[in-house]
């Protein structure tokens, strides 16, 4: 098949766009790897004796409860049996770069989002008589011929709804979400389905009566800002279905960063200062190959308490040093002022020089 390269300008209401995303990708490498896992709970993560995290996990073991970013050992006490294996980086990249693969075959428009997660624009695509729903049918076939991976895609106009539908079915799942279902389909949606509504977003929605995106919609744009600043405005578009966002095949990095967790906590604001040194100097080491390119234009330090809250402190300057960023770790370390699980330094970057600036990237 030979791939047409779509136009990236096309208005939202004609666009085709597919989501994918595969299924527990890290545990299904380990799974394809391992057979006799497959019907086992099984996480790929950290070491719980050295403070690990669930990076992924299969399906077994969610009905435990497990789900990525908990901590090992958390999942270790919701499932005692659970495999816990480190992982293997490399062997992912190679299967996530033949799944890539496949998607270049119907696509060049693609924007990776992970190493596992992908929008294909296939809107002037002629393949398959232009039908973003076979191409996508087509796609979670071929991938898991060659590769044994499951996909699940969401088809629809805009980047939003195409992910959202490409949740609504998983594990193996394929959603269509049609021009004429999308008023009906945002309306139902519930609130917490809206990516960047997390649990504390959603329990203030709640309180102001709002449970599903058509109740959303009852809210003007002016009392979403109030409440919730600049993410108002954006509430305001995705209840109701709109989304502008391109297909981008190319994202310019806008941060550098590194960070620690601690096999035992810090227990106050002097031994977290006293980590601020070795933090430093692989952020020096990280930032190296972009000197030449790339300005520093702000510093950022982020503190996880042992509770698990977290938060960040940051400030615009071209010239970092250890006392800005200790300034900014003491003003962190005081909201939550207990001991301290996990450190993070980090530039914020100016774009390349003669290009405009990119889209902002979380630096964590």
């Amino acid at each position: 098949m030979k791939a047409v390269t779509p136009d990236p300008t096309a208005p939202e209401d004609t666009r085709k766009i597919i989501h994918l995303d595969c299924d527990c990708f890290f545990a299904a490498v380990e799974m394809l790897e391992h057979p006799e896992w497959r019907d086992i709970p099984l996480a790929v993560g950290g070491s719980a004796e050295r403070r690990g995290v669930i990076s992924t996990c299969n399906y077994p073991a969610r009905e435990f409860g497990i789900h990525s970013a908990m901590s090992s050992a958390r999942a270790l006490q919701l499932c005692p049996q659970l495999k816990l294996v480190s992982g293997n980086m490399a062997r992912y990249r190679e299967v996530a770069e033949q799944i890539f693969a496949v998607y270049r075959r119907f696509t060049s428009l693609i924007e990776p989002v992970s190493i596992d997660e992908a929008y294909l624009d296939v809107t002037d695509s002629g393949l398959l008589e232009g039908s973003a729903t076979r191409i996508a049918e087509a796609i979670r076939q071929q991938v898991r011929e060659e590769t044994g991976i499951t996909v699940s895609a969401g088809v629809a106009q805009n980047k939003f709804l195409a992910k959202v539908a490409s949740d609504w079915d998983k594990p193996d799942g394929l959603c269509v979400i049609t021009p004429e279902q999308q008023a009906d389909f945002v309306a139902r949606l519930p609130v917490k389905k809206i990516p960047g509504v997390g649990p504390r977003t959603q329990e203030k929605l709640m309180g102001l009566g709002v449970g599903t995106c058509a109740e959303l919609q009852s809210l003007s744009l002016i009392e979403l800002q109030n409440h919730f600043g600049k993410f108002g405005e954006r509430l305001w578009q995705l209840a109701r279905g709109e989304d502008s966002r391109e297909v981008r095949t190319h994202r310019e990095r806008k941060s550098v960063s590194t960070e620690h967790t601690y096999s035992q906590d810090l227990p106050d604001l002097a031994s977290c200062l006293d980590q601020l040194d070795a933090l430093m100097q692989d952020l020096a080491a990280r930032y190296e190959r972009h000197r030449e390119s790339r300005q520093i234009l702000g510093l950022v330090v982020k503190v996880k308490f042992n509770d698990f809250s977290k938060t960040t402190a940051e400030c615009r300057s071209e010239h970092p040093h250890q006392g800005l960023f200790a300034s900014l770790l003491e003003e962190a370390w005081h909201r939550g002022a207990r001991p301290v699980r996990l450190l993070g330094v980090g530039y914020r970057l100016g774009p390349k020089e003669g290009e405009a600036e990119a889209e902002q990237l979380p630096l964590f």
